[in-house]
């Protein structure tokens, strides 16, 4: 049976409860709690999505590893892998996942090894503290932020459970993963025409 609007002061929802739900907008759920997401980005946000979603589809087209985009769900999970357990579904910008059986129809369940988060006006909280602290919990290898205005890039690299920041890229820097041996992304070609 569908939902239309669950109580959102309500702290501790589930999957299950997350797939009844018949919403007009998208939600993400954080150790239970319901976030809202706002309207659609902005168009440079889209333009920037875009470009790296290309950018990593071309190169991995003949590996083993999948690039989604959002809307995709990202099932991450604290050991049982059941509906009914599940507190953390979050759509990421852009998610990497090389171990293919985390694979399902749903989508992800359990941590990728790449997130790619981009900042709109209303979701900085959500991206710099909220999913900060969950994608590190559930051992997401690197967690990128780029901050379209600003026009920089920072990697979080999983270093023996914690994350490490990386240096701020900007224009002119070409950005490389060891999740990814061989990709190379050129922030020139990224920030080209955000002027």
């Amino acid at each position: 049976m569908k939902v239309k609007e669950p109580d959102f002061t309500y702290n501790q929802y589930t999957y299950a409860d997350y797939l009844k739900w018949e919403l007009k907008d998208r939600v993400e759920l954080i150790k239970g709690r319901i976030f809202k997401l706002g309207p659609a980005p902005m168009r440079i946000h889209q333009d920037l999505s875009g470009k790296l979603f290309v950018a990593l589809h071309t190169f991995l087209t003949p590996k083993k590893c999948k690039v989604y985009a959002v809307p995709f769900d990202v099932r991450l999970t604290s050991g049982s892998k059941s509906n009914q357990d599940v507190t953390t579904v979050v759509q990421p910008d852009i998610c990497v996942i090389c171990d293919l059986s985390k694979l399902d129809d749903r989508g992800c369940i359990g941590a990728p090894d790449l997130i790619i988060e981009i900042l709109s006006a209303g979701n900085s909280k959500n991206e710099l503290q909220n999913k900060y602290e969950i994608y590190e919990e559930s051992g997401v290898k690197e967690y990128w932020i780029i901050h379209p205005a600003e026009q920089t890039l920072l990697i979080y690299t999983l270093k023996d459970g914690s994350y490490r920041a990386s240096k701020l890229f900007t224009r002119g820097d070409d950005i490389e993963t060891n999740i990814l041996p061989g990709f190379i992304l050129k922030l020139d070609e990224v920030f080209e025409e955000v002027d």
